[in-house]
């Protein structure tokens, strides 16, 4: 359509979004804009002559609380929020008191059924997220991890995996299933230890889970570890550098097939450590890694064996040292 300028059409400054013709129903140029649904009207006989009209007029800005009657949208839509931040609530608990009595009653009555309304689906979500955002708190997980997790347990219960589950097990489940989705390392042990739930009944329920809904998760590799547990020993980014070229090369000589991922991480570390001068103990890094010493210390043995990883540590102290004496002099 054309947009065409009409001196004698009434209310002209409401008219203002274009695209304005004669009403095809009954051939009126009596037309108007309504603004909030972006409608074109025929005053004369009520058709709607064109919709989804775009505002062209100025945009505003929001100094302090008075943007809140101006806004064009609310919230974006979630699904951490059991019903996708797009529910409604009848009135406000504090309107109720400017009430008579009998409307009272009736204010109270209609917010009850309104509260009961809701589905078992609904009823479910709004419990199991309360939970979700609570277990992803406790992680520290981001807010994209959050949604996808919401997102997965939400495809659960629509399919009626859920049903003989506990619930903090689906949810706990969800939450490492995201966050293998978007490659933040955190182990099985780790999860259940700080969400105080059980291991094998997570183990069991998010495996089902992405069976069912077909998720392909990729095992995390040693070098996704390095940077967390780096940052829990306080080690410099040179040693995180060497602990990646380290497995780099490990993987390259098929090292690291069959072995834990944590414990070859650690171990690595322990060895980059040994270059930089940096010296933490195999205790140590055990206690942050969550491996026992007997595993780093085979492992660290298998590096040095298999990779001849000797005369870079000697080559690396003898460095350290002539550096250490020219700072000196």
């Amino acid at each position: 359509m054309k947009a065409i300028n009409l001196p004698n059409v009434k209310d002209q400054s409401k008219a203002k979004a274009g695209f304005i013709k004669k009403c095809p129903e009954c051939q009126s140029i009596n037309l108007t804009l309504d603004e909030k649904r972006g409608e074109v009207i025929c005053k004369s006989c009520g058709l709607v002559v064109d919709e989804n009209e775009i505002d062209i007029s100025q945009e505003w800005r929001e100094f302090g609380g008075e943007g809140e009657s101006k806004r064009r949208a609310g919230s974006p839509t979630s699904f951490a929020k059991h019903d996708m931040g797009t529910g409604t609530e009848i009135g406000d608990a504090a309107d109720v008191y400017g009430l008579k009595g009998s409307d009272r009653r009736k204010f109270m009555r209609l917010k009850k059924w309104h509260s009961r309304s809701s589905t078992s689906l609904e009823r479910n979500l709004k419990y199991a997220l309360v939970e979700l955002r609570r277990v992803s708190s406790l992680l520290n997980v981001p807010p994209a991890i959050e949604e996808e997790a919401a997102r997965i347990y939400r495809m659960a219960v629509t399919k009626g995996l859920v049903r003989g589950r506990s619930m903090e097990s689906v949810v706990v489940g969800a939450v490492y299933i995201a966050a293998r989705l978007f490659n933040l390392p955190r182990s099985l042990n780790e999860v259940c230890n700080i969400t105080n739930t059980n291991k094998r009944d997570v183990g069991k329920t998010y495996r089902f889970i992405a069976r069912e809904l077909r998720i392909r998760m990729l095992p995390s590799g040693p070098i996704d570890y390095i940077p967390k547990f780096a940052n829990k020993l306080k080690f410099s980014a040179e040693t995180q550098t060497k602990a990646i070229d380290i497995l780099n090369i490990a993987q390259n000589s098929e090292l690291t097939s069959g072995r834990g991922p944590t414990g070859l991480a650690a171990a690595a570390l322990y060895v980059a450590s040994l270059m930089t001068g940096e010296k933490r103990t195999q205790r140590e890094i055990a206690d942050v890694v969550g491996v026992t010493e007997v595993t780093i210390r085979n492992r660290y043995k298998e590096m040095i064996e298999k990779l001849n990883l000797d005369s870079m540590i000697e080559a690396a102290k003898k460095s350290r040292e002539v550096v250490e004496e020219e700072t000196e002099e």
